[in-house]
């Protein structure tokens, strides 16, 4: 069963998310230092992902994809396998495409889009810096070298109960995002890259011809 929730089954839960093969030594900050420098380093990123979704009856799906943000608002999460989801914004709008259904939504990312991604696991990574306006974080220590802290947000009608977020060398390498109907995603972030320089394009998106537009 598909699911095109944006990073809460990243992400935008990811997210945002894990770090490649390669990193040093876990740096000796706590998970909730290393999310704050995070947050005030990078301005963009993009990494693979490996995702798990574990549904409360056991039930398990894979996939896998590819992510890119950039602040303010700006987005593109692409699930590529085992089939193709693409949500991408450019602070200004938001598009959702289905290339199985041949169909693409288009919303107005306003006020009513951020204050609702602001309850989300992406306003961890690709949102403000202000986190503790919207979430209450704890550290959980470290576990095989990676830094844990948990992140509960404070919006009572929240998608979600808690993120726990992995964090090596202040970077993200793993979300584990559990919502309030038990159900768990579990992201991994694979090659993730700090303000890197992202392709023109990369946050605008031109629905294919013959598709169904929705929205607009």
């Amino acid at each position: 069963m598909k699911s095109t929730t944006a990073l809460s089954s990243l992400l935008f839960s990811a997210a945002l998310a894990l770090a490649g093969a390669g990193f040093s030594a876990p740096a000796a900050a706590s998970g909730i230092a290393q999310l704050r420098a995070f947050l005030a380093d990078t301005h963009s990123a993009r990494a693979g992902f490996a995702q798990v979704v574990m549904s409360k009856s056991g039930r398990k799906q894979e996939s896998s994809g590819s992510m890119a943000f950039a602040r303010p608002g700006k987005f593109r999460w692409s699930y590529e396998k085992p089939y193709q989801q693409l949500l991408v914004s450019d602070g200004n709008k938001l598009w959702s495409y289905d290339k199985d259904l041949e169909q693409v939504t288009i919303k107005k990312f306003g006020d009513a889009m951020e204050a609702a991604i602001g309850g989300t696991p992406a306003a961890l990574l690709a949102g403000d810096r202000d986190i503790d306006k919207r979430f209450v974080l704890s550290d959980q220590g470290e576990v095989d070298g990676v830094d844990i802290v948990d992140a509960v947000p404070k919006e009572k009608n929240s998608t979600f109960a808690r993120v726990r977020i992995g964090f090596v060398d202040k970077l993200p390498k793993m979300m584990e995002i559990r919502d309030n109907f038990g159900q768990v995603t579990t992201l991994l972030f694979s090659h993730f890259e700090r303000n890197p320089a992202l392709p023109a394009g990369t946050f605008t998106f031109t629905p294919p011809k013959g598709v169904d537009v929705v929205g607009e």
